[in-house]
């Protein structure tokens, strides 16, 4: 006999408008917790809604649960609904001209960031326990900055996306947020399909050039952050990730992210002429102007970056220290010319495991009058569960 679905009252504008989704759960490591799902993922007889109504008007009901999903139902957990995302994941603030802002519970006022905006406002204001959402550009990590929340970029490809909404393949990845450690890695054994006890690494490295980006009242209080944890670590060392900087890095990740982001949906764009926010117009504008000369040599400048990063991890062991994001969340409702330079400042933080496939973890560790921000942990590919494994044992000191 189906259960009837657990009440959820949406102050918050975090769950799709009209959105009658629900999932039972059952038996399994995930019993007892309710999660919530961006909607990008499918969910059998729903429509995908992907933040934008005319995707909506023209997409079917899907056939089948997206991997995660299923995953998820299967361990026991409870679907209470689909979240509002950024159009076609196409942002990192989380204003959706279509649906409204989700509301941010930690900072009133102020965005809750995205495009993972309503999952991860739906577990801020513990409406569920824990939440799905995406990563592309900092699509978890900016919005787990912003809210309070714990929130992880996986290894690019550690985690199945059949059933989602693709936006740009060799960046997208599959993440999650929770309120705490304990909750956050119970989902991440599901989701990696792991029960793993790793070795933490003894090394901590803080990316010097990258604190150079943050605001200075934030750069002050991760720092502090930063300090509190040293301690879990043999050694600290400083380092500058980029020979050049950091801008340039994500300079090189917008050129690719953008013609694969115009790639997946040109076709349907053509076809169906959708309304979009000016700024989502904007970035496909731009996107659809980017050469085949511009791509090979942004090919060429990632595996650079790669070789880099790889250098400041050899010899193992390691985790790199930098700011989630550059500052506590915005206030709602700024002007497009003031967003668009916080977006490519932000972008130059989260580039780095963008361009690199590599695991990103951010802790909610720091305020800045009141508001929270994100320190964030960079593992080496594959080392997802030691970063859930030092946000348990950092979380337990706190």
């Amino acid at each position: 006999m189906t259960q009837p679905p657990r009440p959820v009252h949406d102050t918050l504008n975090a769950f799709c408008p009209g959105d009658d989704t629900f999932l039972p759960g059952g038996a399994g490591p995930l019993s007892g917790l309710a999660f919530a799902s961006k909607d990008i993922f499918d969910v059998a007889g729903k429509v995908t809604g992907a933040g934008n109504p005319t995707w909506r008007a023209t997409h079917s009901p899907a056939e089948t649960h997206a991997w995660v999903v299923r995953q998820l139902i299967d361990a026991g957990a409870e679907l209470a609904g689909k979240t509002i995302t950024d159009e076609l994941t196409r942002g990192i603030f989380g204003e959706n001209v279509h649906y409204g802002t989700p509301t941010n519970p930690r900072a009133p006022g102020r965005v809750p960031g995205g495009s993972s905006s309503g999952s991860a406002a739906a577990v801020a204001g513990e409406l569920v326990d824990f939440a799905l959402g995406s990563d592309t550009g900092g699509s978890v990590r900016v919005p787990a900055s912003f809210c309070g929340l714990f929130g992880l970029r996986p290894t690019h490809g550690r985690i199945p996306r059949g059933g989602m909404l693709l936006q740009a393949p060799s960046y997208d990845t599959i993440g999650w947020f929770a309120r705490d450690a304990i909750t956050f890695q119970r989902v991440g054994n599901v989701l990696l399909q792991s029960a793993a006890s790793p070795a933490l690494p003894t090394q901590l490295i803080v990316a010097e050039d990258a604190f150079d980006l943050a605001e200075p009242e934030t750069r002050a209080a991760l720092m502090e952050a930063k300090n509190r944890i040293s301690s879990l670590f043999e050694t600290t060392t400083e380092v500058r990730l980029s020979p050049s900087s950091l801008t340039d890095w994500s300079n090189q990740q917008q050129i690719l992210q953008s013609r694969e982001a115009w790639e997946s949906v040109r076709e349907w764009i053509d076809r169906y002429n959708p309304a979009f926010s000016f700024e989502v117009s904007d970035r496909y504008v731009l996107a659809r102007a980017v050469t085949d000369e511009q791509v090979a040599a942004a090919q060429l400048r990632r595996e650079d970056i790669v070789a880099r990063v790889n250098e400041v991890f050899a010899g193992g062991s390691k985790v790199v220290c930098l700011p989630s994001t550059i500052s506590p969340a915005p206030p709602t409702g700024q002007a497009v010319s003031q967003r668009h330079e916080l977006r490519l400042r932000n972008s130059a933080l989260t580039s780095i495991a963008g361009n690199t496939g590599r695991p990103q973890i951010s802790l909610p560790l720091a305020q800045v009058d009141g508001p929270p921000v994100g320190l964030s942990l960079l593992g080496d590919r594959g080392a997802d569960e030691a970063l859930m494994a030092l946000a348990v044992k950092i979380a337990e000191r706190s």
